[in-house]
């Protein structure tokens, strides 16, 4: 089993600005600007969003040279966050452009695309909870 720390401080009320100590980096957090807050740093929205992102992109790209594909990967997320009596996280897009040289693997990358979503780790943590859908494009390298 791994085992991931990170370490927060937060001092005041809720508009305050806390501080988030990771393993190579440290960051504001606060309460975005869409929910009144302060919007210093990051926070817990971007977070999970950034957390299933780079999850995804990680595996996409694992799944891909595992099969002998050479691609190269840009991608954007988005998430949605609904405020009903309680604030809900409720779906997650992913948007990869994947660029490759072999066309005739267009079809085996689109496959690698879903399967890579299905099989990273936050996506699987988040199941049932909040919908994550792809929009992916593939394009073949000129040239």
């Amino acid at each position: 089993m791994h085992k991931f720390t990170i370490a927060l401080d937060w001092q005041g009320g809720r508009n305050a600005v806390g501080d988030l100590q990771l393993r190579h980096s440290s960051m504001p957090i606060s309460i975005p600007v869409e929910m009144a807050g302060p919007d210093e740093g990051t926070n817990p929205d971007e977070m999970l969003l950034g957390a299933a992102a780079t999850c995804y992109i990680i595996s996409l790209a694992a799944i891909l040279e595992g099969s002998g594909i050479k691609a190269t990967i840009t991608m954007n997320s988005d998430g949605f966050v609904e405020q009903d009596r309680l604030l809900t996280y409720k779906k997650i897009i992913h948007r990869p452009r994947i660029c490759i040289e072999d066309a005739s693997k267009e079809r085996l990358v689109q496959r690698i695309a879903e399967k890579a979503e299905r099989t990273c780790m936050i996506s699987r943590a988040l199941r049932g909870n909040v919908d994550i859908a792809l929009d992916v494009k593939i394009t073949i390298k000129e040239g």
